[in-house]
């Protein structure tokens, strides 16, 4: 795993930790164990965002490939810490990797050859099937979102008339074989390092969630494409590490939502998002929850919510 073996290609993984327990081991495991035969692995950099779980300190890294560990002292969010990680490593390719997931031993060397392939130029991003606990494939791939279909969404539209309404995230799609799409979720997230040095890394003000989807549409801006590849694999849990805090988690994905409509949208469209997303669609979440009998729900839903509006408030 020598990184100046410069005639083979060479990647660099970046992972951001927080609180991720035993998975982050699993997948520090799964990268020693990968097949570092045709790929050269420039180092592994492992971002801590303020974890208390200790996942960090019991960590026993791969004692055959350079591993740093960047210790924030405060939780400085996803964007922020892959690029911490990122501007410090001399590789052909960076591969953004969820501690959630485990890898195949080809899951890295496959995806990197197709993507070194002359004929895949102007390709800047590339992810790979992902498969959950019980063996299904995951729907990983998503269209990049319009005032429509974020609006729909709001109004569960998505899932109730499917047919009229398709979702951004490609539920309609079994994800069985291999075809350009708009974007590739980040829990495997291989892009080109020069590309990605061009965007100046993922925009820092999406604190988690929608970066890297923001991240995708600006390479496209910029004539790169992003290709699912459904011949390689790996495990990914799926939900991360705030599967615990459920309330945090709408909360960010509700913020992200509306920065990413508010730059990416028209004016018209990005104001039709905030407000439906401020004012409609916690209605529609709760009355979800009361029909559902959860009260746990309901109580998360209504704390989401609350951030969001203090949130909302101080921007303005």
């Amino acid at each position: 795993m020598d990184a100046s073996r410069r005639s083979i290609p060479s990647v660099g993984i970046v992972i951001v930790n927080r609180n991720s327990g035993e998975q982050l081991q699993r997948c520090v495991v799964s990268i020693e164990q990968t097949a570092w035969s045709d790929v050269a692995l420039a180092g592994v950099a492992i971002v801590d965002n303020a974890s208390t779980d200790g996942s960090v300190d019991s960590l026993r890294p791969p004692s055959d490939c350079s591993t740093r560990v960047i210790r924030n002292v405060e939780n400085r969010g996803f964007g922020a810490a892959c690029n911490l990680a990122a501007k410090d490593i001399d590789a052909d390719f960076l591969l953004f990797l969820n501690p959630d997931a485990v890898l195949e031993p080809d899951s890295i060397p496959a995806a990197v050859a197709w993507l070194s392939e002359p004929a895949h130029a102007t390709t800047g991003i590339v992810g790979i099937q992902l498969m959950d606990e019980d063996g299904r494939v995951t729907r990983s791939c998503a269209r990049f979102p319009t005032t429509r279909t974020m609006i729909s969404k709001i109004l569960g539209l998505d899932r109730l008339m499917p047919s009229l309404f398709p979702g951004y995230v490609m539920e309609d799609w079994d994800h069985c074989e291999s075809r350009d799409v708009d974007h590739v979720i980040g829990a495997f997230y291989l892009v080109r390092t020069e590309m990605f040095r061009m965007l100046r890394g993922f925009d820092e003000t999406f604190f988690v969630y929608f970066e890297d989807l923001d991240f995708s549409a600006r390479s496209r801006q910029v004539g790169f494409t992003c290709y699912y590849l459904s011949t390689v694999r790996a495990f990914h849990k799926g939900g991360g590490t705030s599967s615990r805090i459920k309330s945090a988690r709408l909360f960010y994905s509700l913020r992200s939502r509306i920065q990413y409509a508010q730059k990416h949208f028209s004016k018209p469209g990005a104001a039709a998002v905030t407000t439906c997303t401020l004012f409609l669609e916690p209605g529609v979440r709760m009355l979800a929850c009361v029909l559902g009998r959860s009260p746990t729900g309901l109580r998360e839903t209504i704390s989401a919510y609350r951030m969001l509006w203090r949130s909302s408030r101080g921007r303005g």
